[in-house]
């Protein structure tokens, strides 16, 4: 009887015991399960394991804008310009920081496809309308004019020295530019690569009207689709924009930033962001085509 008795309590603890260690076991799994979502999750969030960036909204537009497809600065401290790109009026918006319209420039050109502003150190604006999604275009032009003066309209027309092909076949279409700017009496354009989305091409032209060869300067290596680009006016920094990440490169002068690796900061959220600008050596503007208006703080 005795031994019946120690038996049947030996075999409850093991049965305990057992449990036990089951549910245990079965509370790490699903710890370790829910944890793995939250991270799973927060990857998502966060692409490629880029930071995030601290995007503070400065405001929507309105008035009227449809868009925003580039971005330059304004006349006054906390102005700006931007426009819409292909389908839309060939017009200059001027829109304060908040998005209000202030004022419009209905340019005697075409809006093919506008898709980047750049802008010189004497207020000259460089409308781009070179967006070419199927790098079928043979009629590349950048508009050059002082808001001042809208109806004066120089025309850079140009070509890509190394196309050949309209269009080139599938794999080796980077011949789109959504992206632009000026430095030192040149426009520097950044190709979106809709073929590898892994490559952005660097073409130089002159900033005078005529007609041009675009050269190729250099490639850059970019997880993505160059969609606006700025340098601040120090030359230090060049910001890269794609669709909701920043792409940002650094040295003492814009040919060291061309060959800087990028950093890489995910603007996950935000929109389909095109346009940017600098506004001083650490703070970045940047629009998206819905029309929401950010500040960054590098």
């Amino acid at each position: 009887m005795r031994l019946t008795v120690l038996t049947s309590a030996l075999a409850g603890l093991l049965l305990t015991s057992s449990c036990s260690e089951a549910q245990s076991s079965g509370e790490t799994e699903k710890n370790q399960a829910d944890k793995g979502k939250k991270e799973g999750k927060k990857g998502k969030k966060n692409k490629g394991n880029a930071p995030t960036a601290d995007l503070q909204r400065l405001g929507e537009l309105s008035g009227g804008v449809p868009e925003s497809s580039g971005l330059a600065r304004g006349p006054r401290p906390g102005t700006f310009y931007t426009h819409a790109d292909a389908g839309n009026a060939p017009v200059l918006f001027e829109v304060d920081a908040q998005g209000k319209l202030l004022n419009s420039l209905k340019l005697p050109v075409e809006n093919t496809d506008w898709e980047s502003l750049a802008q010189d150190n004497s207020g000259n604006i460089f409308v781009t309308d070179a967006g070419n999604n199927n790098n079928s275009r043979r009629d590349l032009v950048i508009y050059r004019l002082n808001p001042s003066q809208p109806q004066q309209v120089g025309r850079i027309s140009f070509a890509y020295a190394d196309q050949s092909e309209f269009p080139p076949t599938k794999s080796d279409r980077n011949f789109d530019c959504e992206a632009s700017l000026w430095h030192n009496g040149q426009l520097y354009l950044f190709t979106k690569d809709r073929a590898q989305h892994s490559t952005s091409k660097v073409y130089t032209l002159p900033d005078q009207p005529g007609k041009h060869t675009a050269k190729l300067l250099t490639k850059l290596s970019i997880a993505g689709e160059v969609t606006g680009a700025d340098l601040s006016p120090d030359g230090r920094h060049l910001a890269l924009l794609g669709r909701e990440q920043l792409f940002l490169l650094e040295g003492n002068s814009l040919d060291e930033a061309l060959k800087a690796t990028p950093k890489v900061i995910s603007l996950s959220g935000a929109g389909q962001t095109e346009g940017v600008v600098f506004t001083d050596n650490g703070t970045l503007v940047i629009s998206t085509e819905q029309g929401a208006i950010y500040q960054y703080k590098l």
